[in-house]
């Protein structure tokens, strides 16, 4: 596979940069329509907002704080300014977040996804993530139609079933977790049915390990993985050149750390910020809870946009100490009343029957002066002591972990 879903993926970034943020202030003011994104964007002027950093000035809207949005301004927590029958179907996941799908062609932005992972106009494609009241079975269903495909629209589960169309149709795809094709090929096996038409498959929505990923690829199938969400659809997607994740067109992303808004420095480890292009349902600055880092360079794919290195964990690392919440962001606040410290890590663990935390902090300027202050800020904000422990620079690892809870 060397072909291009179209010739946006090749152009010079700069286009692409240009492009995203000339239409991001017109997006800006549609967002301004509806009643919350109002509020949280008052004083903004949307005409200033043309580059990355003017956009790390604006406020993060945590996925987090959906649910509770939601229920105070139903359907969609006044971030919407359109009716709800202005969309062609609407949804719910687990929170609950309810999410609403555009009336435009591929609204997931997935079709580029499924052309990256070897699928084909005129492919049948078997689709088995679920169409039963949330998004992912029609984001797949959607994308895979959008590219000329046949959709077999099979959900999970039935596996019985599931045979008889794979024998009678001969898919040459697969959409789905890749936990349930294993279940799908394991059962295939044990029952003498054969689905041996199945050549490829775009999976997402749970864990893919290199022992899985060897095990596929030993039963004859080319597997690719997208990073996407019910919110956003497809974000970002594996290419044959198997090196991180390309980030999708039209979509601006972001790396910050966690707890905050502020753009993590090359290479680090932090938190998926994404602002979507679409005036209908604007994303403005939606913080994901999923940690990643941006790889250095172009895919030697020849996609240009930025990459990923898939997902990296949680960001969202709240953790109870002696029944308080302690929250990324209180440490990030302490990072910043401290401009000499680098990384901080607080440790969460216990001493006899009682909670203890160690706050761990990268700095070239240790002192017991400084160490002082940091005990005080520590327990200014986040009203709990604790012990402090200076590091030198780069000695904390750069997994994007902020509190790690040792307690058994």
């Amino acid at each position: 596979m060397t072909a291009h879903y179209d010739a946006r993926e090749t152009r010079e970034q700069a286009a692409r940069e240009a492009e995203l943020f000339s239409g991001l202030p017109g997006v800006l003011r549609a967002a301004m329509a509806a009643p919350a994104y109002a509020e949280r964007l008052k004083g903004c002027d949307p005409a200033a907002v043309t580059s990355r950093a003017a956009l790390a000035g604006l406020p993060v809207l945590r996925k987090s704080e959906l649910p509770a949005l939601q229920k105070a301004s139903a359907p969609f927590g006044g971030l919407v300014a359109g009716p709800p029958g202005s969309f062609a179907r609407l949804f719910t996941s687990p929170g609950p977040i309810f999410e609403p799908e555009g009336q435009q062609g591929d609204p997931w932005r997935g079709a580029r996804a499924l052309f990256a992972a070897g699928f084909r106009p005129d492919d049948i494609v078997l689709n088995t993530f679920s169409y039963h009241l949330t998004p992912g079975g029609f984001i797949f269903d959607a994308s895979a139609r959008a590219l000329g495909c046949a959709v077999i629209p099979a959900g999970p589960g039935n596996t019985e079933q599931q045979f008889e169309l794979i024998e009678a149709y001969r898919p040459v795809g697969y959409s789905g977790t890749p936990d349930f094709l294993k279940i799908l090929l394991d059962a295939a096996a044990s029952s003498g049915r054969d689905i041996s038409s199945i050549k490829r498959a775009l999976v997402s929505g749970a864990a893919f390990p290199p022992s899985l990923q060897a095990e596929i690829k030993a039963r004859g199938i080319d597997a690719y993985q997208a990073f996407g969400t019910a919110d956003l659809g497809l974000i970002a997607f594996e290419t044959e050149a198997r090196e991180g994740m390309v980030v999708n067109e039209d979509l601006i992303l972001e790396i910050v750390k966690p707890g905050t808004g502020d753009p993590v420095a090359p290479g680090d480890v932090g938190e998926i910020v994404v602002t979507s292009l679409d005036p209908h349902h604007p994303w403005i600055r939606l913080a994901l809870g999923d940690l990643t880092a941006a790889l250095p360079g172009t895919s030697p794919c020849g996609r240009t946009n930025m990459r990923i290195k898939g997902w990296m964990g949680r960001a969202d690392q709240t953790t109870k100490v002696k029944g308080m919440f302690v929250r990324p962001e209180q440490i990030a606040e302490i990072g910043k009343r401290h401009p000499a410290l680098g990384r901080l890590r607080l440790v969460v663990t216990r001493q006899g029957e009682t909670d203890a935390m160690t706050l761990k902090a990268e700095t070239a300027a240790a002192s017991d002066v400084l160490r002082e202050e940091i005990a005080a800020s520590l327990r200014a904000v986040t009203k709990l002591g604790g012990v402090i422990e200076l590091v030198g620079p780069g000695a904390l690892p750069n997994d994007g972990k902020v509190i790690v809870d040792e307690r058994s």
